[in-house]
């Protein structure tokens, strides 16, 4: 009896050929889990709906600042008692600029929160949670069209970053 065959059950086992079989597992961290390398499709949305807010907030920005410079020539020319004036008369100058200074500040906080997304941990996630919160909460306010952009996207940010997947994203074990 012959065990040279290759097509013999009976005889040594061959090894396996490079290339064929199980592919290769993920990276192991030392629990056993695997470690996580892609950002998961509901985090990666989330960042990019904070970088939708940030040219919304620019514009917000110019928006703000034209208004405010429209409210100190009027008040410097003494047209008061306009009618066209009377809508925006309910705010001061000094109240607009803050709402510049402050819709600026908000832009850069987005842009920086997007950009932490990458390599945050816990406390990224739980600021995007509220980040998203006082966003909706703030475009609840002025109700147009704007506002209620805002305010879904900010619904959408603190789901996404406080689902299961962005839960796992944020406390993922990093090598």
């Amino acid at each position: 009896m012959s065990f040279g065959g290759p097509n013999n059950p009976y005889g040594p086992q061959q090894g396996q050929q490079p290339g064929y079989g199980y592919p290769t597992a993920p990276p192991v961290a030392y629990g056993g889990t695997p470690v996580m390398t892609t950002m998961p499709g509901t985090v990666s949305v989330g960042r990019v709906l904070l970088w939708v807010i940030v040219p919304l907030q620019l514009i917000g920005v110019a928006l703000f600042a034209f208004v405010a410079g429209v409210v100190r020539r009027a008040s410097n020319a003494g047209v008061e008692n306009d009618a066209s004036f009377e809508k925006i008369k309910e705010y001061s100058s000094g109240v607009l600029w803050a709402m510049v200074v402050f819709a600026l500040a908000w832009a850069v906080f987005a842009a920086v929160l997007a950009l932490k997304f990458s390599d945050g941990g816990n406390r990224v996630r739980i600021t995007a949670i509220v980040f998203g919160v006082i966003t909706a909460m703030l475009g609840i306010y002025p109700f147009v069209v704007v506002g209620l952009l805002h305010t879904v996207l900010g619904i959408l940010i603190a789901v996404f970053a406080g689902n299961a997947n962005g839960t796992a994203w944020f406390n993922r074990v990093r090598q």
